[in-house]
């Protein structure tokens, strides 16, 4: 048996459509999804610090870049001392993948865009009907979430067997069914792996587009098992947050924390940051 508990962490002013997040010590990563930057929360003493990833001269703003040109950053996770922010791959514009060294402070730049067409092709999915959400690097094999938002439902996992995500060939597509609200089903949001298992955010969102935002029906937690893709568990947590990213804040024996972050879809740079607490026995 799971229970859930949800609260409030953390309001923070500066940040919009946060997408993204991740927990390091004190220090709080957090992505947007139409802007130019990942933020760096200090959870003790509160101070924000936006350490800009794109240098697009094209761009004439980096907070709320424009709908047609945002690179829509829906990804942000982590292996060993680097950070990958991927784009969602819904246009041609949400392509890139960007690599943060949290030691250096480097930053490295990738265009998926062949192994976006590769996984596609795979999958049998159509431009419209690919939507990546969420993603999990092992540092030997890559882990991305489909989030079938789009008019075919195509919701699932594609495993990915290299390191080099720029350079995929060998990848493989698992269909993957969740509950829905209303006859709408919910879809992939983000996802982390914590020990043997995935746990996964989903959102039931009334639209068939990966482009246009809908009404938010509810959010879940759930986690799969790494090896066999099989459900454990999944609960209602909300019925009118669209959560998009997750993290790990602590965990014991009977219970493990997460913190998540939430996209209003609105300009208005603030953001609230959740703490989800999920009980076992």
């Amino acid at each position: 048996m799971y229970s859930t508990r949800l609260t409030v962490f953390a309001e923070i002013d500066g940040i919009g459509s946060a997408s993204g997040l991740f927990l390091h010590k004190d220090l709080l990563y957090i992505i947007g999804d139409n802007s130019g930057y990942i933020n760096e929360y200090n959870i003790k003493t509160k101070a924000l610090r936006k350490i800009q990833i794109l240098f697009d001269p094209a761009l004439s703003q980096l907070e709320n870049i424009p709908k047609p040109l945002k690179p829509d950053f829906e990804i942000l996770c982590q292996h060993g001392d680097k950070l990958y922010i991927l784009g969602s791959a819904s246009t041609p514009k949400r392509n890139l993948m960007i690599e943060f060294d949290l030691k250096t402070q480097k930053i490295f730049q990738k265009n998926l865009s062949k192994t976006y067409t590769h996984l596609q092709s795979i999958a049998k999915i159509d431009a419209q009907n690919f939507n990546l959400e969420g993603a999990i690097f092992t540092g030997n094999k890559w882990l991305l979430f489909n989030r079938g938002n789009g008019t075919d439902g195509k919701n699932g996992i594609f495993k990915i067997g290299e390191k080099d995500l720029e350079n995929t060939l060998h990848a493989t597509f698992n269909s993957f069914k969740l509950p829905n609200i209303n006859d709408v089903e919910s879809s992939f949001t983000d996802a982390l792996l914590l020990k043997n298992d995935i746990f996964f955010i989903a959102t039931a969102e009334n639209s068939k587009s990966t482009y246009a935002d809908g009404d938010i029906l509810g959010s879940f937690i759930g986690s799969i098992n790494f090896e066999t893709l099989k459900l454990n568990f999944i609960n209602k947590i909300t019925g009118n947050h669209k959560f998009e990213g997750i993290t790990l804040h602590s965990q014991n024996e009977h219970q493990a924390t997460f913190l998540l972050c939430e996209d209003r879809d609105t300009d208005e740079l603030k953001t609230v940051i959740y703490k989800l607490e999920i009980n076992h026995s």
